[in-house]
């Protein structure tokens, strides 16, 4: 009587497991999964048996660090288990979090779960922290903001629910070391100043615009995301909390927000997403140094070189806005987040951006007429000699003849199409 043979070992949990992940991150085909499958079952080849991820790395379909590397995400999900979620691959990781893609199983739709660090979860101010980024993303609601689903706390974690988006950032498109063409940067950053717009009408202000905050979705769709240091303006408590505290990533910061100044408001935003821009049609940063320290204080003191200076063949009206948005004296910069986007849209039609040119004006009337900058208080105002005061009056008037022209060929130019 023949000796019935063996099936082969029964599939462990962890290999059905990795089965799934090694499929959803793309290291291996359905098809190439059930083949090693069928491998690890063969009966009449015992040198074959071993788990399935040893039979992925012997027939080369996968490498032992790429096994590791799912392996290591499988652990922490099974370690960070959400009722009513599935997870099924880490996004990211960082020092303040760790991000997975996972399934909702009520709603059966993919999301993006953000996790808070066991050691971080057992600190009440980042908990804190943490809990206040859920309640302000869930104030917003439009469609170039990421939304936000849920926030709670499950086995020992702190874990907030939001919307899934398949892309990459702006931080991966300037990785390759050139700058946008204006025609994408615009389109881009006038959906950022949309959100920003959407925000701002609500009294929260975001603080961390940047390149890596904003998502590029596959259809095309621009979402910004990341509302961890976002604030509500009319917050008294937390001004005082965080008064001379500078909040920011160092490449993109106000000088306001450098200084940790209590009178923060939209135009921090302003500021940090004209350095954005500056970024994405130049392909450098609007300052640089060998430390975080270096370029604040270049942000706070430094002139800013044109970027039409450094990428000749952008539009002019692109070097006015991004003057107006970085100017270092928030009252220079636009009056609010409306009128920056009237001048984006307007270079994107191919039209001036007049609202940079009446701030850009007047801030030459105020300087002629003895005005103060951000860094200069109104008692070290220098006043004009009585000597002098004519060819004030002189330049003065010629400024504002002169202003008047422009506005007017402008006017003519716009009548004329």
């Amino acid at each position: 009587m023949a000796q019935e043979r063996s099936a082969g070992p029964p599939a462990s949990s962890m290999d059905t497991e990795l089965r799934r992940l090694v499929v959803e991150q793309k290291l291996a085909t359905p098809e190439e999964v059930e083949q090693a499958r069928k491998l690890q079952e063969q009966a009449d080849r015992p040198e074959l048996h071993g788990s399935l991820a040893e039979v992925l790395v012997r027939e080369g379909v996968v490498t032992e660090s790429q096994i590791q590397r799912a392996k290591k995400t499988l652990e922490e999900a099974r370690g960070q288990q959400i009722p009513g979620y599935v997870i099924l691959s880490r996004i990211g990781a960082g020092a303040m979090a760790t991000v997975f893609k996972a399934k909702q199983l009520s709603l059966d739709r993919i999301v993006a779960i953000k996790v808070l660090p066991k050691k971080l979860s057992e600190n009440k101010e980042y908990v804190d922290l943490f809990y206040k980024e859920g309640r302000a993303a869930a104030r917003l609601n439009h469609p170039n903001i990421v939304q936000a689903f849920d926030v709670g706390e499950a086995g020992g974690y702190h874990y907030f629910v939001m919307e899934y988006v398949e892309g990459h950032t702006v931080y991966d498109e300037l990785g390759v070391g050139k700058p946008l063409s204006e025609e994408r940067a615009l389109n881009i950053i006038i959906q950022v100043g949309r959100a920003l717009e959407h925000a701002h009408a609500r009294g929260l202000i975001h603080r961390d615009v940047k390149p890596k905050n904003i998502m590029i979705a596959t259809d095309g769709a621009v979402k910004l995301a990341d509302m961890g240091l976002a604030r509500q303006t009319a917050d008294k408590e937390a001004v005082e909390a965080e008064a001379g505290r500078a909040f920011g990533t160092p490449f993109y910061i106000s000088p306001e927000q450098i200084r940790g100044a209590k009178n923060v408001d939209f135009r921090t935003d302003i500021y940090s997403l004209g350095a954005t821009l500056y970024h994405m049609v130049t392909g450098r940063l609007p300052f640089e140094g060998e430390t975080p320290v270096e370029v604040m204080q270049k942000h706070l003191k430094q002139a800013l070189v044109p970027p039409d200076h450094l990428n000749t063949s952008l539009s002019a009206g692109i070097g006015e806005v991004v003057e107006v948005m970085m100017a270092k004296d928030p009252n220079r910069r636009y009056a609010s987040t409306s009128d920056g986007l009237l001048d984006l849209e307007a270079i994107a039609a191919g039209e001036a951006p007049l609202q940079a040119r009446k701030q850009i004006d007047a801030g030459v009337l105020s300087g002629l007429a003895g005005g103060t900058g951000p860094e200069e208080p109104a008692e070290h105002t220098a006043v004009a000699a009585p000597g002098n005061l004519l060819i004030y009056v002189i330049i003065l008037s010629g400024a504002l003849i002169l202003s008047i022209l422009l506005n007017v060929v402008q006017f003519l130019m716009q009548a004329s199409r």
